[in-house]
């Protein structure tokens, strides 16, 4: 697929992985459609990146489908990069008693339902898309975790999360192959985001010393470069991609 001349939308888009994807993207010549809760940020992005900005929660049916709408009123929308997550910690037992359901039930309802929600509305929006000379209708690319694998301590209700990502990339692109869509996900290892950032300077510099090679936090502009090969190669699909430096988590 040619990523110019096509319109975008990049969820979470307003920073970290998603930023640097949807910078990618709009320098290849793409239309690329910010959906994101940070509206300051996300709207400073779509300036500078010649996009447009919709604030969306993803779990969300109304404000998944402004966000299909706004792409589709854009030109030919045919890829959908999500990123929105969250990634809270919590033992199942800790200190003050269980795992609260509530933390649990809301990363399953982002992380995941989320990631379904806009992969079911763009699907359905890129249906009626011609097809371009490989008969691709569209492409979809969604963020899991080597969580989803190697879940730490504290990671119940994320690693969840992120598995059920992984676990329904299969299916969803076999259940669109016969409309010419690709589904794939990215399971990245330790990045570089402002959650990570949020971190004391020592545990960043231990978790990047933890990736066998190269020893360093994964980029944006990591995450971007496979996100592009994914976009412009038309034989990935229905696979999960660990990005991740050949990491393996430990417990802790």
């Amino acid at each position: 697929m040619e990523i110019a001349g096509k319109v975008f939308v990049v969820t979470g888009g307003a920073s970290g992985l998603g930023e640097g994807t949807a910078r990618m993207l709009a320098a290849r010549g793409a239309t690329v459609v910010i959906a994101d809760m940070q509206v300051d940020k996300g709207e400073a992005v779509a300036r500078e990146i010649g996009g447009a900005f919709v604030k969306c929660d993803v779990s969300n049916e109304a404000d998944g489908q402004a966000v299909i709408a706004k792409a589709t009123s854009l030109g030919k929308f045919m890829g959908l990069v999500n990123c929105a997550g969250i990634a809270p910690a919590e033992k199942t037992v800790g200190k003050s008693g269980p795992h609260a359901l509530a933390s649990y039930t809301k990363t399953i309802m982002v992380n995941l339902v989320g990631t379904f929600n806009m992969i079911r509305l763009a699907a359905d929006a890129m249906c009626k898309n011609e097809p371009e000379a490989t008969g691709e209708r569209g492409v979809m690319i969604s963020t899991a975790s080597v969580a989803a694998y190697d879940g730490q301590i504290g990671q119940a209700a994320y690693a969840a999360s992120k598995g059920g990502v992984v676990g329904m990339t299969l299916p969803i692109a076999r259940d669109l192959a016969r409309n010419g869509i690709r589904n794939m996900t990215i399971a990245p290892g330790i990045f570089g985001t402002p959650m990570l950032f949020g971190m004391p300077q020592e545990v960043q510099d231990a978790l990047a010393a933890s990736v066998p090679f190269p020893s360093r936090l994964g980029t944006p502009q990591d995450y971007a470069k496979l996100a592009q090969h994914i976009i412009e190669n038309d034989m990935l699909n229905g696979e999960v991609i660990r990005l991740d430096g050949a990491i393996r988590l430990a417990p802790r």
